[in-house]
């Protein structure tokens, strides 16, 4: 049977298939029998470093990642360093595999131009909105109306305007991709992020992972500068050595740029002893920290970005059946409803003491985490989003010759 297209998707921000918004999106395009490649970068510390690899009938090449980007020196080479070796590695997959469809992921918006070449030649341009990146450059203490916002916003409306098609992962995205974008509706979809329950499977709570402590408390994400997890030590700190909370272990899986520096800080705040920092972990050892939690945390403090932006970590807690601690924001009190404590956004008194009421009512915590299992069984989990996605690429595709050469 022929391929209904010939899709390439390109990602800059993390590799495949650790990016799992982008490794769902492919495996259901694969699935879907369409012909699937994927151009990404490297991991950095020994995973996903095959330059070419199969998998699930995904091809997914890799180049070596840039260094760490520092100063706007360094944001630009990067730009330029992974646009350059992202556009050679299209050629190849061009050649080797055909090509309708180039799917780019954000951010950055600057996948456009590449977008443009192709379509001189009859191919179509899918943006898929991951990031508000203004919004996101504000919230990591950009200054507003500068030339690197400008430069921003001018790139996102290039690529608004580039595109057939634009996959929004929320209502919020999809209002700025009509709004500030100028994309009708009828080109824009909602492909949520939503948990793969196949991936996230719930396993028995093993008591030594808490390692002596009464209560085990989980964040899981990539530490950003935005991402608020100074929020969370400092909030730990008043449980540990103001309220004399001893009894609580918090363990923070995930990596990210921050990583040293949220180490550093949770020295000099005295929390050693009660605050660990795995790294990256593996799919079985998230499942076995997640399965064992009594409660999970999402300390993303309010922006314009954190505020129109749906937390993964948000929807996963809730495949655990976990109650939530949170800061209330627009986009997480639509996903998590019922399954979170929201407070007052970035009021670190306000969410250690939420932590502490919930560890003190167990028939609450367990009401909160069927609440936010249901929600996922019943809505947000990923097999919602597959037919969203695969009507996003019926019109991309729809009216025009499918190439493939």
């Amino acid at each position: 049977m022929a391929s209904p297209g010939k899709v390439l998707i390109v990602v800059q921000n993390l590799p495949v298939p650790f990016d799992r918004r982008v490794w769902l999106e492919a495996t259901t395009l694969q699935s879907a029998g369409y012909t699937v490649s994927v151009i990404c970068p490297k991991g950095r510390k020994g995973t996903f470093r095959a330059g070419h690899e199969v998998l699930q009938g995904v091809h997914i090449y890799r180049y070596s990642p840039p260094p760490e980007a520092h100063g706007v020196l360094g944001y630009l080479f990067e730009f330029a360093y992974c646009w350059i070796l992202t556009a050679l590695l299209s050629l190849r997959v061009w050649r080797e595999h055909g090509l309708d469809v180039l799917h780019a992921c954000n951010p950055p918006e600057t996948y456009f131009l590449l977008g443009g070449f192709f379509k001189l030649f009859g191919k179509r341009f899918l943006f898929d909105h991951h990031d508000l990146s203004p919004e996101m450059y504000l919230a990591k203490g950009g200054r507003p109306g500068g030339l690197l916002h400008r430069g921003l916003q001018w790139m996102e409306r290039c690529t608004f305007a580039a595109a057939d098609v634009v996959v929004a992962p929320n209502m919020s995205h999809r209002q700025i991709a009509m709004k500030r974008g100028g994309v009708p509706s009828e080109r824009v979809f909602v492909v949520r992020s939503g948990p793969d329950l196949d991936r996230l499977r719930l396993l028995p709570p093993e008591p030594a992972l808490k390692d002596g402590a009464a209560y085990l408390a989980c964040y899981l994400g990539e530490m950003c500068p935005q991402d608020g997890v100074d929020y969370l030590l400092r909030a730990a700190e008043i449980l540990v050595h103001q309220r004399d909370r001893q009894d609580i272990r918090f363990v923070l899986l995930g990596g990210g740029p921050s990583l040293q520096e949220l180490k550093d800080l949770r020295n000099r705040l005295g929390l050693g002893p009660y605050v660990e920092f795995t790294g990256r972990v593996s799919d079985d050892d998230l499942c076995r920290y997640l399965s064992t939690a009594d409660l999970c945390l999402d300390p993303d403090p309010l922006t314009d970005w954190s505020d129109r932006s749906t937390m993964n970590k948000i929807m996963e807690y809730m495949a655990f059946g976990k109650p939530i601690v949170a800061f209330r924001l627009k986009e997480n009190e639509f996903s998590a409803g019922e399954a979170a404590r929201f407070v007052e956004p970035n009021n670190t008194p306000a969410f250690a003491e939420a932590i502490e009421d919930l560890l003190r009512d167990a028939p609450r915590r367990q009401r909160m985490g069927e609440a936010g299992r249901h929600r996922v069984e019943t809505a947000l989990a990923w097999e919602f989003s597959r037919a969203p996605l695969l009507a996003a690429y019926e019109r991309v595709l729809r009216g025009g010759d499918r190439l493939g050469t």
